[in-house]
């Protein structure tokens, strides 16, 4: 897991850095209208857009601009109509990469991330190359400062979580849950009065590719400009990274 939990703390605290410049408002109203049109523009009957909404509010995205993106989604007010899309592909040492779209566009986004792949020493691949890698679950980061192990265990499997790992070298516990547990794992964990850093719904490996320095550095600089790219929601990958090498990203 420690590639995964390296990689998500890292993003976590670039997250900050997103929300000045504007880019995590524009992917997280993306992400909402797009499920406001699937399952409707109430949060209560739509788990999908309750979670956008949620990450929206973490990320103090103004109640305006939440409501504007629900009914764009809605077809309450107008707004482009973006297409879900996942592209499969290989990084650096042979890292496999998911990434998930949202795009008004995809011939001209398909183009663009094939050039970024080649770029970095990466390259698109077919559909269903490296899914298989992945297991879509629910993903919690909690502090280990906050809360001891033994009452933060008995807290998250009695709500249904499905592991809980303790990386000697990382900041965080980190709590796994089938997708549609993550919710109530989340508020169980928040009635102790428990800080959590991240929640959220990803694709995490079954196993990992070791980087040695060079191609490390050459899969840091394609992830960041994957996640650069406007119509990327989500890049997914199975590196494992050592920590000195991670370290100088933050």
């Amino acid at each position: 897991m420690s590639g995964h939990s390296k990689w998500a703390q890292t993003k976590h605290k670039k997250a900050v850095v997103d929300v000045r410049r504007g880019k995590l408002f524009s992917r997280i109203s993306k992400e909402i209208s797009v499920s406001a049109r699937i399952g409707g523009g109430n949060p209560d009957m739509n788990p999908r857009l309750r979670l956008a909404v949620e990450k929206a509010k973490e990320a103090n995205m103004p109640s305006d601009n939440i409501k504007r993106a629900i009914m764009k989604g809605t077809g309450e007010l107008p707004g482009a109509t973006y297409e879900e899309s996942v592209y499969e592909g290989y990084g650096p040492g042979g890292v496999a990469v998911m990434l998930e779209v949202l795009t008004d566009n995809k011939n001209r986004t398909i183009s663009e991330l094939r050039h970024i792949m080649s770029k970095h020493g990466g390259n698109m691949g077919e559909a269903g190359c490296v899914a298989w890698i992945f297991d879509k679950r629910g993903y919690i980061l909690v502090g280990k400062k906050v809360i001891e192990e033994e009452m933060l265990m008995s807290v998250a499997l009695d709500a249904g979580a499905e592991d809980m790992k303790n990386e000697p070298e990382e900041e965080n516990y980190e709590i796994i849950t089938a997708p549609e547990d993550l919710k109530k794992v989340r508020e169980a964990i928040e009635k102790e009065n428990v800080k959590i850093n991240l929640a959220e719904i990803t694709m995490l490996p079954k196993s990992y590719v070791k980087l040695d320095t060079k191609d490390a550095e050459k899969m840091l600089r394609l992830m960041d400009a994957l996640e650069e790219h406007d119509d990327v929601q989500n890049v997914f990958a199975n590196f494992d990274i050592p920590e000195e090498i991670m370290a100088k990203t933050e």
